[in-house]
């Protein structure tokens, strides 16, 4: 009798098509979009000696301001 009283659970919803599809590829998008640019932007301008360090250090500091700006999300 204890097992018929008890009721299924329901499921939870599916998140909606854009969540699940949409918003990963926009995400994955504008992140490519960043370092292509701050890589290009790296090496514009190079003054002699900088080397590898100069992309590095853009591509590095790209990724921290990302992550502070959008690490709550």
């Amino acid at each position: 009798q204890e097992l018929m009283d008890t009721e299924a659970k329901p499921s939870a919803p599916r998140p909606p098509r854009y969540e699940r599809h949409v918003q990963p590829c926009l995400a994955e998008l504008l992140g490519t979009a960043l370092f292509i640019f701050t890589g290009c932007l790296a090496l514009l301008d190079e003054p002699g000696g900088t080397g590898r360090l100069q992309p590095a250090l853009a591509h590095g500091l790209a990724l921290a301001a990302t992550v502070a700006v959008l690490g709550d999300i």
